[in-house]
């Protein structure tokens, strides 16, 4: 039901930036790889279903100001009678400073935000940050568009408030069951998609890229993973919607190539088999990558991937050393993954492999070996995460007594070291094994070999890095190995 022209509000949503590199260097991610704020469209686009106007301002996106001051100038430019924002534990301190300039300008605007480290932390951070008006926990868009109905504060499940001198954080709401009643992200509300939005560097044929999520939830929970405050679960958009979904991408915004950033996409099975279907009898004109657990492949649905113009396929691998992954990320051994990666290459997609460095119970000799073992798969491509705890995350209540944690949350974005666990002398020796290790890939020869033979695939890719060698440059410098203390 549409609201009352009464009640419309003007409402700005937006992504704030963060720290997202190393301290004392220029930060170039945007440059590297520049996602939309997927989580942000969503709700934009079911504001606007609601009848509110509704704009978004992504301090990430291209031309924005590195000043906050800036920032905060822009986004009230559109004059909001409510500002929301959806933040990491990195961008939450930037967040926070923008809403206490939007305050500072105007008392009557409503500041709202939400995302994971709100629902990890809850009633305490509004307590500490009083120029939040509202927090909210779990998905956005049904409560905020409550708030912007004037519903009253007490009966909106899902949010936390101050009733007079009190923090009070409503009922739990409820997850939305059918993902398929939310319309599309508001991508046209991004200055400059999709042609400003890159994806990873050499991940992709075709521009433009776009990104997508076709599901909500996780059936585990990893120690290491902030999502887990969200509890078990696994919801999911239909085939049909997901290959409406990309026709629009690729008809509105000419978008060739998608990321689907799903934790579960191979989960339920019958729904990519349909899809898979669907894209190849009535292909669109464009490739996806995405990422499996391992568990969920088989070679009939390896091979369906692949016909329907999947690209690429990634796997949470994390560790190499047993022990580790049985703490960390249980039910996976070394020997499905060296299974699954044959048999995704074996289909002709190319495989990604997901490490995370730092981890509690680290060791030198984990590292080692986990280094050894990421040359021994002959994997297409391979990231390594900086491990970082995250409220919310199964240890995080007990991280301290792991090792040393200096909890700055503008350092804690998977770049920076900020907990190095006992096994490790140093913070110092950290950094050094990463980057050998990160460098020792890179500069494998069967890696190289195997990069030259595809780079004429990739033409975008190098005229992209050739435009912006320098900063590129500066950064491949930052993970040169230097003498460790």
């Amino acid at each position: 039901m549409m609201v009352s022209s009464r009640q419309k509000k003007r409402i700005v949503l937006v992504h704030p930036r963060g720290f997202n590199w190393f301290p004392g260097k220029r930060d170039i991610t945007d440059i590297a790889n520049r996602m939309v704020p997927q989580g942000v469209l969503s709700i934009a686009a079911y504001l606007k279903q609601k009848g509110h106007e509704v704009f978004v301002y992504d301090c990430l996106g291209p031309g924005a100001p590195l000043d906050l001051q800036k920032q905060a100038g822009a986004i009230l430019a559109y004059q909001p009678q409510m500002v929301g924002f959806s933040a990491t534990t990195s961008s939450f301190p930037d967040a926070a400073d923008l809403a206490r300039l939007i305050k500072n300008h105007s008392s009557a605007i409503a500041t709202v935000c939400g995302g994971v480290h709100v629902s990890a932390l809850e009633g305490k951070l509004l307590n500490a940050y009083p120029a939040f008006d509202f927090l909210i926990a779990g998905e956005g868009e049904e409560t905020i568009a409550e708030l912007a109905d004037e519903i009253p504060a007490a009966d909106i499940r899902g949010l936390i408030w101050r009733n007079q001198d009190e923090i009070t954080v409503n009922d739990v709401r409820p997850k939305i069951s059918d993902l398929d009643s939310l319309p599309f992200p508001a991508y046209e509300q991004l200055k400059g998609f999709p042609r400003d939005y890159h994806l990873p560097l050499f991940s992709y044929i075709h521009t433009p890229g776009a990104t997508m999520i076709t599901s909500r939830g996780c059936l585990y929970q990893c120690s290491y993973c902030d999502r887990s405050v969200f509890k078990k679960g696994f919801r999911y958009n239909s085939a049909g919607y997901i290959y409406d979904h990309m026709k629009y991408l690729r008809e509105t915004f000419g978008v060739r190539h998608i990321n689907i950033y799903d934790d579960l996409f191979t989960a339920n099975r019958p729904r990519i088999v349909k899809l898979c279907e669907k894209l190849s009898r009535r292909p669109l004109g464009l490739h996806f990558n995405c990422a499996v657990r391992i568990g969920y492949t088989d070679d009939d649905l390896l091979d369906m991937l692949k016909d329907a113009g999947c690209l690429m396929v990634s796997l949470g691998i994390e560790s190499a050393d047993p022990a580790m992954l049985a703490r960390h990320k249980s039910g996976i051994t070394l020997d499905d993954v060296r299974d699954t990666v044959k048999r995704i290459q074996k289909a002709g997609l190319r495989a990604k492999g997901l490490f995370m460095m730092g981890l509690p119970g680290e060791t030198e000799a984990s590292v080692k070996r986990t280094s050894d073992f990421i040359l021994s798969l002959d994997l297409d491509d391979m990231n390594m995460a900086k491990f970082t705890p995250f409220p919310g995350a199964p240890l995080w209540t007990a991280i301290r007594e792991e090792g040393t944690f200096h909890e700055d949350w503008r350092l804690m974005n998977c770049l920076n070291f900020v907990f190095v666990p006992r096994g490790i002398a140093s913070k110092e020796r950290l950094d050094q094994l990463y980057n050998e290790y990160v460098k020792r890939f890179y500069s494998d020869k069967k890696w190289r070999k195997k990069f030259r033979n595809r780079i004429w695939q990739h033409r975008n890719s190098l005229l992209y890095l050739i435009r912006h060698l320098p900063s590129f440059w500066s950064a491949k410098n930052q993970f040169e190995p230097q003498k460790g203390k």
